[in-house]
């Protein structure tokens, strides 16, 4: 078991925790005697006599300012009874309503600052007795009463905010055991959050070492009674969830002190543990910052604050809700605890039934003769013979059909890794370029052979259509010079002039002559 405390010494703080600011409370004044209403009438003012003439009057703003102040003087602190109505809250924290009996009424201003010390809400219909002073308004010219605390009548404030609260975190479904988580069956560790000078963490750690011996232990000093109780909790709930996987956004808006050098260890569960006490004393864990804490968080939590019949907001919103914290430390453990008597059990019954065989083989061992028990020792030494055989005859056969297999697998392998043999690979590559080459080859040769057939038939086409072939047989072609290099080919005769040069072709060179006469017949 492993308690934790890395605190200062000083009961409900912790290094490395988020703590909000606390409220300033509110001076306790002893209440005066309740006085009759009709006794409080106003003085009226007495008018400056310089001022109040017609030849002097007063200013409106002087007349109310004057009002006020003799109000003010007389009327410095005193306590009203009556009822709410037309309560309205502004949206700069001020509350405003009319205090009113059966025949008057009187306004009331509660200003922010004494509004946020309430530990109810007003509301309208509600008989409350309030203190404060009475004071005039100067932009309206209207008296009322500024508020300094407030007292319901009847039940008391503490009560009204219980109820008030419970109401509303009802509506809002924070009490629906449908969001309420089970407790997880065999914890590890589970986060306490309780004050170390009290008797509840002592009883707390004796029945989990009764109950539940491995279980560890991880404790949060924590304040659990006065105005610093609420904020002390939660700040022990946010830092137990600050060592989850996946925290949650549970540090917004607090006050940073004390940074730790390391996170909380990881707990399965949170126990929040006080003992019993009045309803003023339990007023810290009737909070609402403390409720939604409690809602918020992503583990499980037990709540097991003061006596069977103390009932506070956080035993509403909890997953679970202990009659006391001797009582959840039981129900922690209650699995645990539950196996642990389950094994004892059976190892009884097992130790029983073991006797019992051991008392059964004493009698048949003294009812059987020598002679029996060796016949039984011989067929019973066949029998596991005869089963060895059979188990040595199965073992071989199934090394061999392992063998054979693994032996057609190995040839199988073998063929594969020949086909893959680069020595085999490359000269197969090797005859197939071979082959290849001796085709080309062979296609070279005859495409060769087709294209010079194709040549020489051409050639003699060529031949036989040229008009040199022609001056073999004996032509010739004659050109009259006419300045050109070749000349003008001689067709008609009458193209010949006597005396014109011409140059006459042969099959072998050409002649030149001079022309004598043309006969174009």
């Amino acid at each position: 078991m492993a308690i934790r405390s890395d605190g200062d010494g000083r009961q409900g703080t912790l290094a490395g925790l988020w703590l909000a600011p606390t409220r300033r409370r509110a001076p306790q004044r002893p209440a005066p005697p309740e006085v009759p209403a009709s006794s409080l009438e106003p003085l009226a003012p007495s008018l400056d006599p310089r001022t109040g003439t017609a030849s002097a009057p007063w200013s409106v703003r002087d007349l109310v300012t004057d009002l006020r102040q003799h109000v003010e003087a007389d009327y410095a602190d005193l306590w009203v009874v009556g009822e709410i109505s037309n309560c309205r809250a502004a949206p700069s924290g001020h509350v405003y309503f009319t205090l009113k009996d059966g025949e008057a009424q009187l306004p009331v201003v509660l200003f922010r600052r004494q509004a946020q010390l309430l530990r109810f809400h007003p509301q309208d219909g509600l008989a409350v007795l309030v203190r404060g002073r009475v004071s005039v308004y100067e932009s309206r010219g209207q008296l009322q009463l500024i508020a300094e605390t407030l007292e319901p009548r009847g039940a008391g404030a503490l009560q009204l905010a219980f109820t008030q609260l419970k109401a509303r975190l009802l509506a809002e479904g924070l009490f629906e055991a449908a969001r309420k988580r089970p407790l997880p069956a065999f914890p590890r560790t589970l986060g306490v959050i309780t004050s170390t000078s009290g008797a509840v963490l002592h009883d707390i750690v004796k029945i989990v070492r009764r109950r539940h011996a491995r279980l560890n232990l991880l404790v949060y000093p924590a304040t659990v009674q006065g105005p610093e109780c609420a904020a002390s909790v939660a700040a022990g709930i946010r830092w137990f969830n600050q060592g989850q996987p996946n925290p949650g956004q549970q540090k917004k808006n607090q006050r940073k002190i004390n940074q730790p050098n390391k996170l909380p260890a990881q707990v399965d569960l949170i126990l929040i543990a006080r003992g019993g006490g009045s309803l003023e004393d339990l007023a810290g864990f009737n909070a609402e910052a403390l409720a939604r804490a409690i809602a918020a968080s992503e583990l499980p939590v037990v709540s097991a604050i003061g006596h069977e019949t103390d009932f506070t907001i956080a035993d509403f919103v909890a997953d679970l809700r202990a009659a006391t914290p001797s009582a959840a430390a039981e129900l922690i453990t209650a699995a645990q605890h539950r196996i642990e008597e389950r094994v004892e059990l059976l190892a009884a019954r097992v130790l029983q039934a073991i006797r019992y065989q051991l008392m059964l083989a004493r009698q048949r061992l003294t009812a059987l003769s020598i002679s029996q028990l060796q016949n039984r020792l011989q067929a019973l030494i066949g029998r596991r013979a005869q089963r060895l055989d059979d188990l040595r005859h199965r073992l071989q056969a199934a090394a061999n059909r392992h063998l054979r297999a693994r032996a057609n697998r190995l040839t199988v392998l073998a063929t594969r890794i020949q086909s893959q043999n680069p020595a085999v690979r490359l000269a197969l590559a090797r005859r197939r370029l071979e082959a290849a080459a001796q085709s080309l080859r062979r296609l070279a040769h005859s495409t060769i052979t087709a294209r010079a057939s194709r040549l020489d038939r051409a050639r003699a086409r060529l031949d036989a259509l040229s008009p040199l072939a022609v001056l073999n047989r004996g032509y010739a072609l004659v050109y009259i010079q006419n300045g050109t290099a070749d000349g003008q080919l001689l067709r008609n005769a009458a193209d010949a002039h006597p005396g014109q040069t011409i140059r006459a072709r042969l099959a072998q060179g050409s002649v030149s002559a001079e022309v004598k006469s043309t006969n174009s017949a």
